[in-house]
């Protein structure tokens, strides 16, 4: 999935989409310090998406206007340490609520619980909302606010029900009332099948992420079989030391040739593929198992949980939890 439409890390971005034809619809994504960034920013693709595809067919008659919101407004931090902007709840006060109401989960949420204007503004905000979505721990804020999941399990499903089925298909595992599935039959019911499923194989993937196109380029007829046959090898040997040398001997090319050749043929330099190879592991291993952060990381070459923490956050923006949270909603 990518975040660079929802968010910018160093950057402060307000996300609004301007209306150009008749019914706009209010999206709103509650956001507080220490939320968790992929998920939230992954509902508001599913919108974003929803515009772009719509944006030349006025025949769907409908654009979602998506709000990231916060009790103070102006920049908040994600737990990735990547800061995003935000409108103040209160700065404009609409009595025909939103028309679908997201509230973040996240680390930060226990001391979200205790600011009393969020909590107030929720109880105002969640009855004139037509539906309203906890992500995670936004359900605790949901609760404090007095709406249960007991008293609000119509108004949080109301709209899924046989309808939600894009996302799950490429993902059996997904429980049935995440919020990405919610998105995307709200989406769904609005503008039609065939714009969610396009959206789900957009946002949702089945089981991809970025680095295996960087992976999968081995196979492609531009690159030469010396070059394919050290690039298998890295790949089979991505779980443990290797060097730079020991991939030069598989293509039977001197190490300077090697290191030309490959950044030529491959367009990454050998040790960038060998990261690329372990980031993909480290992907695919926290999807397909439930092995703790550390153990992913060995198992896959990286030596501890620390350093594949900082790896996630350099080149996905967020932590190997919250990866493996956010692709399983």
């Amino acid at each position: 999935m990518g975040y660079s439409s929802a968010v910018h890390t160093a950057n402060e971005t307000s996300l609004h989409v301007s209306p150009d034809i008749a019914t706009v619809r209010r999206v709103g994504i509650v956001l507080f310090s220490g939320f968790a960034l992929p998920q939230a920013a992954a509902i508001a693709e599913v919108f974003q998406s929803a515009n772009a595809l719509t944006e030349s067919d006025r025949r769907h008659g409908i654009r979602y206007r998506v709000s990231l919101l916060s009790a103070a407004g102006g920049r908040i931090d994600s737990s990735s340490s990547v800061f995003v902007w935000t409108e103040d709840i209160e700065a404009r006060r609409q009595p025909e609520g939103f028309h679908a109401l997201f509230i973040a989960g996240g680390a930060g949420v226990n001391n979200a619980l205790h600011d009393d204007g969020l909590i107030a503004w929720l109880r105002r905000t969640h009855p004139r909302s037509e539906l309203v979505f906890p992500i995670g721990e936004g359900r605790l804020l949901l609760d404090v606010a007095g709406f249960r999941q007991a008293s609000s399990a119509r108004r949080h499903g109301e709209r899924t029900g046989d309808i939600v089925r894009t996302a799950a298909d490429s993902n059996p595992s997904s429980a049935s009332t995440s919020p990405l599935r919610h998105a995307l039959a709200v989406v769904e019911e609005d503008l039609g099948a065939e714009v969610a499923r396009q959206i789900a194989d957009w946002v949702a993937p089945s089981g991809d992420n970025r680095f295996t196109a960087i992976v999968r380029k081995n196979t492609s007829a531009a690159v030469s079989e010396e070059i394919k046959r050290s690039a298998r090898w890295l790949e089979s040997n991505g779980h443990r030391p290797v060097s730079i040398n020991e991939a030069a001997q598989v293509a039977v090319m001197s190490e300077r040739n090697f290191l030309r050749r490959f950044k030529i043929e491959m367009g990454v330099t050998p040790s960038d593929y060998l990261l690329h190879v372990r980031l993909d592991m480290s992907c695919r291993l926290l999807l397909e198992s439930d092995l703790p952060v550390d153990k992913v990381a060995r198992r896959c070459g990286i030596g501890c949980g620390g350093r594949l923490a900082k790896l996630f956050r350099k080149h996905l923006a967020t932590t190997p939890g919250e990866y493996r949270a956010g692709k399983r909603l």
